[in-house]
């Protein structure tokens, strides 16, 4: 029997809730607008992907100025989960999530209109969509082409739930588009495509858990993903594909959220902050800023090499655009390919 996305959906947010509360349990008094201007506490809300550099910019922003005497409480889990645990009681002050649209659910009754009017745009972290394989990469993946050859086995999270299967299944879907072919092309190439998933996770984290588990032998990624895995001892390699998107990440505090918390944004903005993400395996947001040597990177000492063709989502239309005509429910393009897969 299949289960529609929406039903999906349903499920993992139960989850999420259940989970997110626990994870912040000792902040719950501060509800899901925040903790208020006074308070040391800055519950954390986030897609699970950049744990490690939240982590990171957490005690790097503990040793500052504004940040002494500063706490935090976190929740991390699929970004589509997240945004919905806010919008039922999720105690949040900094938001992090994996793509606009699940921001926007937040807009205006928990997050301020003009969350993305400062100087990076409402983006914290970039990465690009990238092509995970086993150590060596014995199947000699070079394109998103050869995703859809016999044999290949493909982990991608689930986009019912997560920011990072649209990012995925958007650049495996427009890497069609910037060849020069159609439409129908690029439905028909997701379609081969879909036919070789083995497995979609809740979440890009959980996909990547999946994938260093065993199942599969081609894992969509973010870029940084990758690195992390390869900082933490992780026997595998990732190719950049001639075709790829820039993953934007936005970032923004609620609308009674702490003042801890929005220095804790500025702190993440910043050219200090951007170094933490950088070595975490993020782009910077801020191209001033030098990511300097990056272990984990296929080459340390220039790990964020600009791919033959990089799309961003301006260019394509905006998420307003795609996200309807794509993952739309149940029109979307990419959602009815994979309800008929």
């Amino acid at each position: 029997m299949k289960i529609s996305g929406r039903a999906r959906l349903a499920v993992v947010v139960a989850a999420a809730v259940a989970v997110g509360v626990s994870a912040c349990s000792s902040s719950a008094a501060g509800g899901s607008g925040g903790s208020g201007a006074g308070s040391k506490k800055v519950n954390i809300v986030a897609f699970s992907v950049p744990k490690p550099a939240y982590d990171a910019a957490e005690a790097a922003f503990q040793k500052t100025a504004q940040g002494k005497g500063v706490t935090f409480g976190a929740s991390y889990g699929p970004s589509g989960s997240q945004a919905t645990a806010i919008t039922t009681g999720q105690p949040a002050d900094y938001v992090g999530l994996s793509l606009e649209p699940d921001m926007a659910k937040l807009v205006p009754q928990f997050v301020a209109s003009d969350w993305d009017t400062g100087k990076t745009k409402g983006i914290v972290s970039t990465s690009i969509v990238v092509i995970t394989v086993r150590k060596g990469n014995p199947l000699h993946i070079t394109s998103w082409d050869d995703l859809t050859k016999p044999g290949v086995k493909i982990v991608t999270p689930d986009p019912a739930t997560s920011g990072s299967a649209k990012w995925n299944l958007l650049a495996a879907y427009e890497h069609v588009l910037a060849e020069g072919k159609s439409q129908a092309d690029a439905e028909a190439y997701l379609t081969a495509f879909f036919k070789n998933v083995v497995s979609k996770p809740a979440s890009g984290s959980d996909a990547m858990q999946t994938f260093l588990g065993g199942t599969g032998n081609v894992l969509i990624s973010y870029e940084n993903e990758a690195i992390h895995a390869r900082q933490t001892g992780s026997d595998i390699d990732y190719v950049i594909p001639p075709q790829t998107v820039l993953i934007e990440n936005p970032g923004a505090v609620t609308k009674n959220a702490s003042t801890a918390a929005k220095n804790f944004l500025s702190f993440v903005e910043s050219a200090a902050g951007q170094k933490i993400f950088a070595a975490n395996g993020f782009r910077p947001v801020d191209n001033i800023v030098s990511p300097g040597t990056v272990q984990g990177a296929n080459d340390p000492a220039n790990p964020y090499p600009a791919p033959q063709k990089l799309l961003t989502v301006a260019q394509l239309g905006g998420w307003d655009k795609l996200n309807d005509q794509l993952f739309g429910d149940p029109d979307g393009i990419i959602t009815k390919i994979e309800a008929g897969s």
